[in-house]
């Protein structure tokens, strides 16, 4: 049975409760849901394309605390709080940062605080580091 091992980034927003921003065992790992606030300003940007941007930076930034990058993505879920409105914008975006063959993905409508877009990684660990 493997431990559960815990990451936290100091290029991600701060986390607001008890959770951290990543946590991986037996070989898969979980992130924690991003939002577009830049970690050092704590400013978020308009537009859901420049959001989408810099929620993926911080969603990299808890891939990289683990030593994973998006390459190790097997599945997003997105919330965006426009869904029919931003899809488009948000969709080009999100092709900036992976190539094929594309991770999973699930994107829902949502209602969001003040953003317009939150995602959420599942990534695998490669087994001689599981």
């Amino acid at each position: 049975m493997s431990t559960r091992q815990a990451y936290t980034s100091d290029n991600a927003p701060r986390p607001v409760g008890p959770y951290s921003h990543a946590a991986a065992a037996n070989g898969v790992l979980f992130t924690a849901g991003f939002g577009p606030q830049d970690p050092v300003t704590g400013q978020v940007p308009d537009g859901v394309a420049d959001q989408t941007r810099q929620v993926l930076r911080n969603v990299g930034a808890a891939l990289d605390a683990a030593g994973l990058t998006f390459d190790h993505v097997l599945k997003t879920t997105v919330h965006l709080q426009e869904l029919h409105r931003d899809f488009a914008d948000f969709n080009e975006a999100y092709a900036e940062f992976f190539e094929a063959p594309y991770p999973a993905r699930t994107t829902v409508g949502s209602t969001l605080a003040n953003i317009l877009v939150e995602i959420d990684v599942v990534a695998a660990v490669p087994q001689d580091r599981a």
